[in-house]
């Protein structure tokens, strides 16, 4: 039986990247969105054209929910049970930037409580929800098959976990509140055979990033990362891929940086 992951806003961007990673290995997917069905039926048709032509048969569903609210959060989890019966993935990767880059001393509360809702709140209480359903199912699932008896989430966060961005800084804070969560669930479900992940991308190439295109072509160029080239939503993947191949059986709570080495200091 194939191995199964939710992954929280990949329509497009970092969590299509991450679907169409993990559809070679055989994992069933559930594809959350909150706006584009359309796009979400592409990815969803894309990953299973990428499992197939690795020969694998796998499945594929496409949910819309927006994971700021509490009642779509229960729908997805409650579609999740009746469509797959049990959970062995799960990526919480949506997220959403300021509608409009604010200074510090400018910036409303309308705004950081959207972000705040939408990419820490959301994340949090939907992770807490997952992780009870895989306690819930853990010795079903050690019975039926061992392999599957280790389950993983991920949280997809940023470099703005730990860098300051005066004109952006709801996004900052949120982020660094996922840094946060990832320890927390890692120490609190450790005991229990689940790991708990941070993937932290830096500058990738999405339609989020693609407003500020030039000013970061301009710094990349100019040696802000060691690897002076943007990052892709497949480098994301990649990283989301080794984890869900069990590659870190003894790691949790760990720091995954794709980042092209943004996060080195030095001289």
């Amino acid at each position: 039986m194939n191995r199964t992951a939710l992954i929280t806003g990949a329509s497009r961007g970092i969590g299509r990247g991450i679907a169409l990673a993990l559809a070679p290995l055989g994992h069933d997917l559930l594809i959350n969105y909150a706006r584009n069905e359309a796009a979400a039926r592409q990815t969803a048709a894309d990953c299973l054209a990428a499992a197939r032509a690795a020969g694998r048969e796998i499945r594929v569903e496409c949910h819309r929910a927006d994971i700021a609210r509490a009642d779509e959060r229960a729908a997805l989890v409650s579609f999740a049970r009746s469509a797959f019966g049990q959970l062995d993935l799960l990526v919480n990767n949506a997220g959403i930037a300021p509608s409009v880059r604010a200074d510090l001393l400018e910036a409303t509360e309308d705004s950081f409580d959207h972000l705040i809702a939408t990419n820490l709140k959301g994340p949090c209480f939907l992770t807490q929800q997952v992780a009870r359903w895989m306690i819930e199912s853990q010795e079903r699932l050690a019975r039926e098959d061992a392999s599957r008896s280790s389950r993983k989430i991920i949280f997809i966060s940023s470099i703005s976990a730990y860098t300051a961005s005066v004109n952006r800084g709801d996004y900052c804070v949120s982020k660094a509140g996922v840094a946060m969560l990832v320890k927390l669930f890692a120490a609190r479900l450790a005991t229990h055979g689940i790991g708990v992940y941070e993937v932290r991308p830096g500058i990738i190439a999405t339609d989020m990033t693609g407003p500020v295109k030039d000013k970061y072509d301009r710094l990349i160029a100019d040696g802000l990362t060691p690897i002076r080239r943007w990052g892709t939503p497949e480098d994301v993947g990649r990283a989301v891929a080794a984890i869900a191949q069990d590659l870190l059986p003894f790691s949790t709570g760990e720091v995954i940086n794709v980042d092209g080495g943004f996060h080195l200091r030095t001289l």
